[in-house]
């Protein structure tokens, strides 16, 4: 098992990953066949059925599961059918796995036996990182859409709703009861692998990103403005000592002169006195 997951080094281990997760995702939605079961218990109990068997599976068009219960009016017997269609969210989510699947598998084939190829002209990381991004986008709307979709489904599937829909159970005589209700763990669990998927390829994209030319341009853009700043400071500086010692080389030297007739000063005084 690969100790760092994403790593640069390490993309041939992540893809490996991704691969599980996306099967893991597709099998469990895509896989999924349940059921739930009824009873119906008449006043006439010839006219009962207690064991009223509704199967749905995937791609969970509700609308189209029929079933036949009594009526406890005769031999008469009512054609029910769920309520509901949440096979766009399930069909976008088990085909955004499946492709995820795919393109992992041919990037763990790159990796390993096309290295030079894939580094080559840059194209290979560019594309890597494009289609990365992509998949993490697909796989958070794939996977918010299926919770809801799932939701939808849990509501149309509950044993008290489907109650409702019959004739019989309206009558307070007749007596009607959930024998069985669907399993849904199977499906709990794809949404879980769905936005886990979506974890793993969205914390892959930096690592991506590194590979790709951008990162290495932005580096290189952000560091020469700081060499250009360092290198005219030094200059700056350099000019600036210069300018200070010139300058006080030339106040000492005007300093001087005057310094030499202040001492003259006394000397005219002297000569007059002496006239007097």
């Amino acid at each position: 098992m690969c100790m760092v997951i994403f790593a640069p080094q390490g993309e041939e281990c992540s893809r490996r990953f991704h691969l599980l997760f996306a099967i893991f995702a597709f099998a469990t939605c895509g896989g999924y066949s349940g059921g739930l079961r009824l009873s119906v218990d008449c006043v006439n109990k010839t006219e009962s059925n207690l064991s009223i068997d509704v199967a749905f599976a995937y791609p969970f068009r509700l609308h189209q599961v029929t079933f036949e219960v009594p009526t406890c009016e005769g031999k008469e017997r009512q054609k029910v059918a769920l309520i509901g269609d949440s096979s766009s969210s399930a069909e976008f989510f088990v085909t955004v796995a499946v492709f995820a699947f795919l393109y992992s598998l041919a990037a763990t084939v790159v990796y390993i036996f096309f290295q030079n190829k894939y580094r080559e002209n840059n194209r290979g990381p560019l594309i890597d990182f494009i289609v990365t991004v992509v998949f993490s986008f697909l796989w958070l709307v794939g996977s918010s859409a299926w919770a809801k979709g799932l939701s939808d489904v849990k509501v149309a599937t509950d044993p008290k709703e489907v109650l409702l829909l019959m004739s019989a159970c309206k009558q307070p005589s007749n007596k009607c009861m959930a024998v069985h209700s669907p399993v849904m763990s199977s499906l709990n669990t794809s949404v879980v692998f769905g936005f886990l998927n979506f974890i793993l390829w969205a914390g892959n994209i930096w690592f991506v990103f590194k590979e790709t030319g951008w990162h290495s341009s932005s580096q290189r853009y952000l560091s020469d403005p700081v060499e250009r700043h360092s290198s005219s400071y030094n200059q700056g500086g350099y000019n600036q000592d210069t300018y200070g010692s010139s300058s006080g080389y030339n106040q000492q030297a005007s300093l001087g002169p005057s310094s030499d007739e202040f001492g003259q000063q006394p000397g005219g005084p002297a000569s007059f006195t002496n006239q007097i």
